[in-house]
């Protein structure tokens, strides 16, 4: 009987043994799976950030020309400009002068750029006239224009300008094309090429900041001018009209449906549709859109209001549903307090609830603003990927936006020079995204001491 007894409590131990072995090796092999989970997590984010800033640093350096432009009467053949003269009146004056500066514009400017850069290469260089103008910008022409405009008293003078270089130029230089292929294989000529090595050589092409990826809108004639001011300005538009729509509209509901909307099955299909709707894929509330702002309220094509209200319609779901969890976390003793000292049921929300839920609910303000800022497919559908050169001064003129223009920039047949540029605009686009969590970081901490 007491070996038995003995046996029993023998076998009762090893059980528990073996159980809290068995749970050790679980809760370490959990833990196990987590660290590999978040090390391969960490990894994907590095390998991501690393290629992007692999590839698109590079496309903040661009390579300029310094160049002596000679504004030669000989080839700027054209009378002097118009002085102001007593008895003529201003509307005249305009009117001469801006007949001038047509007359500059039909003049040959590529003429101008052709004797400066044969008086930069060495002396007796044999290189035809096409092929020189290859290694400068097309747009540096209408710079030249620009400076005898702003100061015709250049005239006959010789001035020290820095000029874009062309894109194939800055593609040579930075060794983004093999030097070993053939002369049928290169987008520049051998005279070209050669000369680009003696210009960097001797210091008449440089390496500098590329302002003109940050102060420039597209361009399909200058690649190398090529800027994203314009879709900047448009994403800056349309997330401003989502900020006004979105929040109001989404926090209204949220309240609504949370502290006042009674309990029936229209609110609770609501609720199911609304939780839906987050689900929903983006495009198709580009499909929506384009039906409803385009087609029936004939809202201008690529214009940053249509944009705008389609990211409104798609970021309202996650304002809803973030903001009802936040006021459905609000502790029940807050609300009966509140009542309790007299206060109606709105004071009670608007003075006592919502304040406490402003971190929760700014938070997921900036991350709904946020994903709308990177959506993409939903724009495509209204119009938003056709070229626009020039920067929208409202929220009705053309546009474009940043993730467009990065999937416009991603599909440019000149490969070599935009692929980097794609990684410079993925690059700002992040920079966007980050400087508006870090502002909702900054809220939210400020509001939570408050609170």
């Amino acid at each position: 009987m007491t070996n038995t007894v003995l046996d029993t409590a023998a076998e009762r131990r090893k059980r528990v043994r073996d159980g809290l072995a068995r749970r050790h090796r679980t809760e370490k092999l959990f833990r196990g799976f987590g660290v590999v989970a978040i090390a391969l997590a960490l990894g994907f984010v590095a390998i991501l950030f690393t290629d992007v800033l692999r590839k698109g640093v590079p496309a903040f350096m661009q390579s300029n020309l310094h160049l002596e432009i000679t504004y030669d009467p000989e080839l700027i053949k054209i009378e002097p400009a118009p002085v102001r003269t007593a008895g003529l009146s201003d509307a005249e004056f305009h009117a001469a002068n801006m007949a001038w500066q047509r007359k500059l514009a039909m003049l040959n400017w590529n003429n101008v750029i052709e004797a400066s850069l044969r008086k930069a290469a060495p002396e007796g260089y044999e290189i035809d006239t096409r092929q020189l103008l290859t290694i400068a910008e097309t747009d540096a022409r209408h710079e030249v224009r620009e400076r005898l405009v702003a100061d015709p008293s250049l005239m006959g003078q010789t001035v020290q300008m820095e000029l874009l270089a062309s894109a194939n130029a800055d593609n040579w230089i930075k060794g983004n094309i093999d030097r070993s292929l053939g002369d049928g294989q290169q987008q520049l000529s051998a005279p070209a090429r050669a000369l680009i090595d003696i210009f960097e050589e001797d210091g008449t092409i440089t390496q500098g900041f590329a302002w003109s990826l940050l102060s420039s809108v597209d361009s399909r004639s200058a690649p190398a001018s090529a800027g994203l001011l314009g879709a900047f300005m448009g994403s800056l538009w349309m997330m401003l009209i989502v900020v006004v729509l979105a929040v109001p509209i989404g926090v209204g509901s949220a309240i609504y449906l949370e502290e006042f909307a009674p309990k029936s099955r229209l609110t609770d299909l609501i609720e199911v549709n609304i939780n839906n709707l987050a689900a929903v894929p983006s495009i198709v509330f580009g499909l929506l859109g384009a039906a409803v702002f385009i087609n029936w309220f004939r809202l201008p094509i690529s214009a940053p209001l249509a944009g705008g209200l389609v990211l409104t319609l798609m970021t309202l779901p996650t304002i809803i549903i973030a903001t009802r969890a936040a006021l459905k976390g609000v502790s029940p003793a807050l609300r009966q307090a509140a009542l309790g000292m007299g206060a109606s049921k709105t004071q009670m929300v608007f003075h006592h609830v919502l304040p406490v839920t402003f971190p929760s609910i700014l938070t997921a303000t900036i991350i709904g603003v946020a994903q709308a800022l990177g959506e993409t497919a939903p724009l495509l559908l209204i119009g938003m990927n056709a070229f626009v050169a020039s920067v929208p001064g409202t929220p009705l003129d053309q546009a474009t936006a940043l993730p467009v223009q990065i999937y416009l920039w991603q599909g440019n047949e000149n490969r070599n020079f935009f692929e980097a540029r794609t990684s410079a605009a993925i690059m700002v686009l992040l920079a966007f995204m980050i400087s508006l969590n870090a502002i909702a970081i900054f809220l939210r901490s400020r509001l939570e001491k408050r609170a």
